[in-house]
Protein backbone atom coordinates (compact mmCIF):
# COMPACT_ATOMS: atom_id res chain seq x y z
CA UNK A 1 0.00 0.00 0.00
CA UNK A 2 1.45 3.25 -0.69
CA UNK A 3 1.22 6.95 0.40
CA UNK A 4 -2.39 8.31 1.15
CA UNK A 5 -3.38 12.02 0.97
CA UNK A 6 -6.73 12.70 1.47
CA UNK A 7 -8.76 15.71 1.06
CA UNK A 8 -12.09 16.67 1.00
CA UNK A 9 -14.88 14.43 -0.46
CA UNK A 10 -11.52 12.15 -1.84
CA UNK A 11 -8.47 10.37 -1.07
CA UNK A 12 -5.51 9.88 -3.44
CA UNK A 13 -3.48 7.01 -2.86
CA UNK A 14 0.05 6.80 -4.60
CA UNK A 15 0.56 2.90 -5.71
CA UNK A 16 3.93 2.08 -7.49
CA UNK A 17 2.21 1.91 -11.03
CA UNK A 18 -1.01 3.91 -10.79
CA UNK A 19 -2.87 6.91 -8.79
CA UNK A 20 -6.07 4.97 -6.96
CA UNK A 21 -8.43 7.79 -6.22
CA UNK A 22 -11.30 6.72 -3.50
CA UNK A 23 -14.05 9.02 -3.34
CA UNK A 24 -16.35 9.74 0.13
CA UNK A 25 -19.74 8.55 0.51
CA UNK A 26 -21.36 10.97 2.53
CA UNK A 27 -24.58 13.31 1.71
CA UNK A 28 -22.01 16.79 0.82
CA UNK A 29 -20.14 14.45 -1.67
CA UNK A 30 -21.04 14.81 -5.16
CA UNK A 31 -22.98 12.38 -6.36
CA UNK A 32 -21.00 11.66 -9.48
CA UNK A 33 -18.11 10.75 -6.57
CA UNK A 34 -20.41 8.38 -4.77
CA UNK A 35 -21.20 6.47 -8.13
CA UNK A 36 -17.67 6.23 -9.00
CA UNK A 37 -16.45 5.20 -5.93
CA UNK A 38 -12.83 4.16 -6.90
CA UNK A 39 -10.51 5.22 -9.78
CA UNK A 40 -7.35 3.57 -10.71
CA UNK A 41 -5.45 5.97 -12.68
CA UNK A 42 -2.08 4.68 -14.23
CA UNK A 43 0.65 7.02 -14.26
CA UNK A 44 0.71 6.39 -18.28
CA UNK A 45 -2.92 7.90 -18.24
CA UNK A 46 -1.79 11.81 -16.99
CA UNK A 47 -0.73 14.43 -18.85
CA UNK A 48 0.07 16.75 -16.00
CA UNK A 49 -0.43 17.57 -12.51
CA UNK A 50 -1.06 21.04 -11.14
CA UNK A 51 -1.44 23.17 -7.26
CA UNK A 52 -3.82 26.07 -7.55
CA UNK A 53 -5.19 28.19 -4.85
CA UNK A 54 -9.18 26.89 -4.51
CA UNK A 55 -11.98 28.62 -2.73
CA UNK A 56 -12.86 29.72 0.88
CA UNK A 57 -9.03 28.18 2.17
CA UNK A 58 -8.74 25.58 0.44
CA UNK A 59 -5.68 24.79 -2.90
CA UNK A 60 -6.54 22.09 -5.28
CA UNK A 61 -4.53 19.23 -6.28
CA UNK A 62 -5.14 18.29 -9.85
CA UNK A 63 -4.21 15.79 -12.10
CA UNK A 64 -5.12 15.87 -15.68
CA UNK A 65 -5.68 12.66 -17.66
CA UNK A 66 -4.12 12.37 -21.40
CA UNK A 67 -6.98 13.29 -24.23
CA UNK A 68 -8.26 9.69 -24.96
CA UNK A 69 -6.75 7.95 -21.58
CA UNK A 70 -10.09 8.00 -19.95
CA UNK A 71 -13.70 7.12 -21.16
CA UNK A 72 -15.39 8.83 -18.87
CA UNK A 73 -13.65 12.39 -19.46
CA UNK A 74 -13.87 11.60 -23.28
CA UNK A 75 -17.65 10.91 -22.98
CA UNK A 76 -18.14 14.19 -20.75
CA UNK A 77 -16.31 16.47 -23.44
CA UNK A 78 -15.18 19.27 -21.45
CA UNK A 79 -19.04 19.69 -20.10
CA UNK A 80 -18.10 18.72 -15.89
CA UNK A 81 -18.43 21.36 -13.48
CA UNK A 82 -15.52 21.93 -11.91
CA UNK A 83 -16.82 20.61 -8.49
CA UNK A 84 -17.79 17.20 -10.26
CA UNK A 85 -14.26 16.85 -11.77
CA UNK A 86 -13.06 13.65 -10.61
CA UNK A 87 -9.31 14.19 -11.07
CA UNK A 88 -9.08 17.06 -8.66
CA UNK A 89 -8.31 17.02 -4.82
CA UNK A 90 -9.43 20.14 -2.54
CA UNK A 91 -7.38 20.60 0.53
CA UNK A 92 -7.67 22.62 3.56
CA UNK A 93 -4.44 25.51 2.70
CA UNK A 94 -2.58 24.51 6.00
CA UNK A 95 -1.65 21.40 3.91
CA UNK A 96 -0.15 23.59 0.94
CA UNK A 97 3.50 22.06 1.54
CA UNK A 98 2.29 18.65 1.91
CA UNK A 99 0.40 18.96 -1.65
CA UNK A 100 3.57 20.52 -3.18
CA UNK A 101 5.79 17.59 -1.98
CA UNK A 102 2.71 15.15 -3.40
CA UNK A 103 2.58 17.26 -6.68
CA UNK A 104 6.27 16.60 -7.38
CA UNK A 105 6.40 13.50 -6.48
CA UNK A 106 3.75 12.22 -8.78
CA UNK A 107 5.21 14.58 -11.94
CA UNK A 108 8.09 12.24 -10.98
CA UNK A 109 6.17 9.45 -11.50
CA UNK A 110 4.38 10.58 -15.28
CA UNK A 111 6.09 8.93 -18.22
CA UNK A 112 8.77 10.77 -19.65
CA UNK A 113 8.64 13.51 -22.48
CA UNK A 114 9.67 11.82 -25.76
CA UNK A 115 12.27 13.18 -27.86
CA UNK A 116 11.66 16.46 -30.08
CA UNK A 117 10.92 15.12 -33.74
CA UNK A 118 12.54 15.91 -36.88
CA UNK A 119 11.64 19.04 -38.77
CA UNK A 120 9.37 17.23 -40.69
CA UNK A 121 7.19 15.96 -37.99
CA UNK A 122 9.44 12.54 -38.26
CA UNK A 123 10.75 11.64 -34.95
CA UNK A 124 11.80 8.04 -34.04
CA UNK A 125 7.87 5.95 -34.00
CA UNK A 126 5.89 5.51 -31.38
CA UNK A 127 2.53 7.14 -30.56
CA UNK A 128 4.38 10.61 -29.81
CA UNK A 129 5.59 10.66 -33.38
CA UNK A 130 5.26 14.01 -35.24
CA UNK A 131 4.05 15.59 -32.37
CA UNK A 132 5.22 18.89 -30.68
CA UNK A 133 5.37 17.87 -26.97
CA UNK A 134 5.81 20.92 -24.70
CA UNK A 135 7.37 21.10 -21.21
CA UNK A 136 5.67 19.11 -18.31
CA UNK A 137 6.90 21.31 -15.80
CA UNK A 138 5.41 24.95 -15.94
CA UNK A 139 7.03 27.47 -14.54
CA UNK A 140 9.21 28.08 -12.36
CA UNK A 141 6.75 28.11 -9.54
CA UNK A 142 5.98 24.54 -10.74
CA UNK A 143 1.94 25.69 -10.47
CA UNK A 144 1.66 26.49 -14.40
CA UNK A 145 0.80 22.56 -15.84
CA UNK A 146 2.19 21.50 -19.08
CA UNK A 147 3.35 24.18 -21.06
CA UNK A 148 4.00 26.68 -17.99
CA UNK A 149 1.45 30.01 -17.40
CA UNK A 150 3.00 32.10 -20.19
CA UNK A 151 1.59 29.95 -23.06
CA UNK A 152 -1.75 32.43 -22.99
CA UNK A 153 -3.82 29.38 -24.76
CA UNK A 154 -3.57 25.32 -24.87
CA UNK A 155 -2.88 23.95 -27.93
CA UNK A 156 -4.39 20.52 -29.05
CA UNK A 157 -1.71 18.00 -30.02
CA UNK A 158 -3.42 17.45 -33.45
CA UNK A 159 -3.32 20.95 -34.18
CA UNK A 160 -4.30 23.92 -32.43
CA UNK A 161 -7.66 23.43 -31.14
CA UNK A 162 -8.09 24.31 -27.31
CA UNK A 163 -7.89 21.27 -25.09
CA UNK A 164 -11.13 19.91 -23.92
CA UNK A 165 -9.57 19.48 -20.01
CA UNK A 166 -7.99 23.11 -19.67
CA UNK A 167 -4.89 21.34 -19.11
CA UNK A 168 -2.66 23.46 -20.86
CA UNK A 169 -0.17 22.53 -23.61
CA UNK A 170 0.12 19.70 -25.73
CA UNK A 171 0.21 16.15 -25.25
CA UNK A 172 0.05 13.02 -27.36
CA UNK A 173 -3.26 11.45 -27.02
CA UNK A 174 -3.33 7.75 -25.92
CA UNK A 175 -3.99 4.83 -28.20
CA UNK A 176 -6.60 3.45 -26.15
CA UNK A 177 -8.46 4.01 -22.68
CA UNK A 178 -5.79 3.52 -19.82
CA UNK A 179 -8.78 4.24 -17.17
CA UNK A 180 -11.99 1.76 -16.74
CA UNK A 181 -14.83 2.76 -17.47
CA UNK A 182 -17.63 3.57 -14.70
CA UNK A 183 -18.86 -0.04 -13.17
CA UNK A 184 -22.91 1.30 -13.32
CA UNK A 185 -25.11 2.95 -13.56
CA UNK A 186 -25.85 0.49 -16.23
CA UNK A 187 -29.51 2.07 -16.96
CA UNK A 188 -31.27 5.49 -16.27
CA UNK A 189 -35.01 7.33 -17.21
CA UNK A 190 -34.63 10.07 -19.53
CA UNK A 191 -37.42 12.15 -20.22
CA UNK A 192 -38.39 10.31 -23.06
CA UNK A 193 -37.44 6.84 -22.09
CA UNK A 194 -35.26 4.14 -20.38
CA UNK A 195 -31.84 3.46 -21.31
CA UNK A 196 -30.22 0.35 -20.50
CA UNK A 197 -27.16 -1.22 -21.16
CA UNK A 198 -26.33 -4.53 -21.20
CA UNK A 199 -22.38 -4.27 -20.40
CA UNK A 200 -21.16 -5.85 -23.55
CA UNK A 201 -22.80 -5.62 -26.29
CA UNK A 202 -26.20 -4.24 -26.29
CA UNK A 203 -27.63 -0.35 -25.82
CA UNK A 204 -31.84 -0.39 -26.13
CA UNK A 205 -34.38 2.34 -25.35
CA UNK A 206 -37.74 1.83 -24.09
CA UNK A 207 -40.45 4.85 -25.10
CA UNK A 208 -42.41 6.10 -22.26
CA UNK A 209 -46.07 7.58 -23.65
CA UNK A 210 -45.62 10.58 -21.74
CA UNK A 211 -42.82 11.93 -23.32
CA UNK A 212 -41.85 9.90 -26.16
CA UNK A 213 -42.17 12.20 -29.45
CA UNK A 214 -44.55 10.62 -32.53
CA UNK A 215 -41.56 9.98 -34.34
CA UNK A 216 -40.11 7.62 -31.84
CA UNK A 217 -43.18 5.67 -31.21
CA UNK A 218 -43.27 5.05 -34.73
CA UNK A 219 -40.04 4.05 -35.00
CA UNK A 220 -40.78 1.81 -31.85
CA UNK A 221 -38.26 0.92 -28.77
CA UNK A 222 -34.68 0.14 -30.23
CA UNK A 223 -32.17 -2.09 -29.09
CA UNK A 224 -28.74 -1.47 -30.69
CA UNK A 225 -25.52 -3.33 -31.16
CA UNK A 226 -22.49 -1.86 -29.86
CA UNK A 227 -20.54 -2.78 -33.25
CA UNK A 228 -22.96 -1.10 -35.47
CA UNK A 229 -21.88 2.22 -33.61
CA UNK A 230 -18.84 4.66 -33.96
CA UNK A 231 -19.32 6.84 -30.85
CA UNK A 232 -21.71 8.61 -28.43
CA UNK A 233 -23.07 12.65 -27.78
CA UNK A 234 -23.71 12.77 -24.59
CA UNK A 235 -24.32 17.07 -23.95
CA UNK A 236 -25.13 17.62 -19.99
CA UNK A 237 -28.42 17.72 -18.42
CA UNK A 238 -27.26 21.04 -16.85
CA UNK A 239 -27.79 22.86 -20.14
CA UNK A 240 -30.22 23.25 -22.53
CA UNK A 241 -31.08 20.34 -24.87
CA UNK A 242 -29.21 17.77 -22.84
CA UNK A 243 -28.91 14.23 -24.48
CA UNK A 244 -27.71 11.41 -25.05
CA UNK A 245 -26.95 10.00 -28.73
CA UNK A 246 -25.52 6.88 -29.78
CA UNK A 247 -23.28 7.11 -33.69
CA UNK A 248 -24.24 5.12 -35.97
CA UNK A 249 -21.03 3.48 -37.84
CA UNK A 250 -22.82 3.85 -41.11
CA UNK A 251 -22.71 7.55 -41.03
CA UNK A 252 -25.84 7.70 -42.61
CA UNK A 253 -28.79 10.88 -42.01
CA UNK A 254 -30.32 11.62 -38.62
CA UNK A 255 -32.53 13.68 -37.43
CA UNK A 256 -31.27 16.97 -36.32
CA UNK A 257 -33.11 17.25 -32.80
CA UNK A 258 -32.64 14.49 -30.81
CA UNK A 259 -36.12 14.42 -29.77
CA UNK A 260 -37.13 13.21 -33.16
CA UNK A 261 -34.09 10.84 -33.45
CA UNK A 262 -34.68 7.38 -31.92
CA UNK A 263 -31.23 7.06 -31.54
CA UNK A 264 -31.51 9.64 -28.75
CA UNK A 265 -32.91 10.14 -25.53
CA UNK A 266 -33.44 13.52 -24.27
CA UNK A 267 -32.90 14.71 -20.49
CA UNK A 268 -34.76 17.23 -18.80
CA UNK A 269 -35.80 17.90 -15.24
CA UNK A 270 -34.59 15.29 -12.67
CA UNK A 271 -34.32 13.18 -16.18
CA UNK A 272 -30.66 11.95 -17.07
CA UNK A 273 -28.56 13.34 -14.36
CA UNK A 274 -25.16 13.86 -14.89
CA UNK A 275 -24.46 10.88 -11.89
CA UNK A 276 -26.51 8.26 -13.95
CA UNK A 277 -25.97 9.42 -17.98
CA UNK A 278 -22.56 10.20 -17.69
CA UNK A 279 -20.79 6.94 -16.43
CA UNK A 280 -23.85 5.30 -18.33
CA UNK A 281 -22.35 6.92 -21.86
CA UNK A 282 -18.43 6.33 -20.26
CA UNK A 283 -19.60 2.28 -20.06
CA UNK A 284 -21.10 2.17 -23.74
CA UNK A 285 -17.87 4.26 -25.16
CA UNK A 286 -15.61 1.92 -23.60
CA UNK A 287 -17.31 -0.96 -24.79
CA UNK A 288 -17.18 0.90 -28.52
CA UNK A 289 -13.48 1.01 -28.51
CA UNK A 290 -13.31 -2.06 -27.37
CA UNK A 291 -14.95 -3.95 -29.75
CA UNK A 292 -13.96 -5.97 -33.15
CA UNK A 293 -15.58 -3.15 -34.88
CA UNK A 294 -16.26 -6.10 -37.26
CA UNK A 295 -19.36 -5.07 -39.94
CA UNK A 296 -22.71 -6.76 -38.62
CA UNK A 297 -23.48 -9.69 -41.12
CA UNK A 298 -26.50 -9.43 -42.89
CA UNK A 299 -29.47 -11.52 -41.10
CA UNK A 300 -27.86 -10.98 -38.06
CA UNK A 301 -31.04 -9.89 -36.01
CA UNK A 302 -33.29 -12.74 -34.38
CA UNK A 303 -36.74 -13.62 -35.73
CA UNK A 304 -38.00 -12.77 -32.05
CA UNK A 305 -36.46 -9.44 -32.06
CA UNK A 306 -37.98 -8.94 -35.75
CA UNK A 307 -41.36 -10.24 -34.90
CA UNK A 308 -41.42 -8.69 -31.78
CA UNK A 309 -40.90 -4.99 -34.03
CA UNK A 310 -43.98 -6.01 -36.25
CA UNK A 311 -46.00 -6.91 -33.51
CA UNK A 312 -45.30 -3.06 -32.17
CA UNK A 313 -45.69 -2.14 -35.33
CA UNK A 314 -49.16 -3.43 -35.67
CA UNK A 315 -50.49 -1.73 -32.87
CA UNK A 316 -49.37 1.70 -33.64
CA UNK A 317 -50.64 1.12 -37.43
CA UNK A 318 -54.45 -0.14 -35.22
CA UNK A 319 -54.10 3.16 -33.30
CA UNK A 320 -54.08 5.24 -36.32
CA UNK A 321 -50.34 6.26 -35.58
CA UNK A 322 -49.18 4.59 -39.11
CA UNK A 323 -50.82 4.87 -42.39
CA UNK A 324 -51.44 1.57 -44.08
CA UNK A 325 -48.66 2.76 -46.66
CA UNK A 326 -46.02 3.33 -43.61
CA UNK A 327 -47.16 0.16 -42.11
CA UNK A 328 -46.98 -1.92 -45.32
CA UNK A 329 -43.21 -0.33 -46.48
CA UNK A 330 -41.76 -0.81 -42.23
CA UNK A 331 -43.14 -4.32 -42.31
CA UNK A 332 -41.08 -5.16 -45.27
CA UNK A 333 -38.27 -3.67 -43.95
CA UNK A 334 -38.21 -5.34 -41.14
CA UNK A 335 -38.67 -9.30 -42.89
CA UNK A 336 -35.90 -8.51 -45.03
CA UNK A 337 -33.08 -8.24 -42.05
CA UNK A 338 -33.83 -12.06 -41.65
Amino acid sequence: MGDVLAGIHAAWEFESDALVIRFERGIRTPKLYQVLRERRVPYEALASVTLTPGKRGTVVLHAVPRPGADPLMEAAAGQLKEGSDPYRLVLPTDRETLAEYYRDELRALLPPEPEAAGAAGHGAGGPYDGLDVLDGHGGPDGHGGLGGPDRGGVLDALGGAEDPYGAGGAVAPAERFLVAPPSGPLSFKAYDGKASFDGRAEVSFRWFWTGASSEKWKAGDQTFSVRDLCGIEWRSPDVFDGHLRLLARDGGPRPTQPDHDPASVVFGLGYGLVHESLPFAAAVLAAIRSSDRAPVPVGSRTPGAVAERIRHLGELHRAGLVTDEEFSTKKAELLAEL
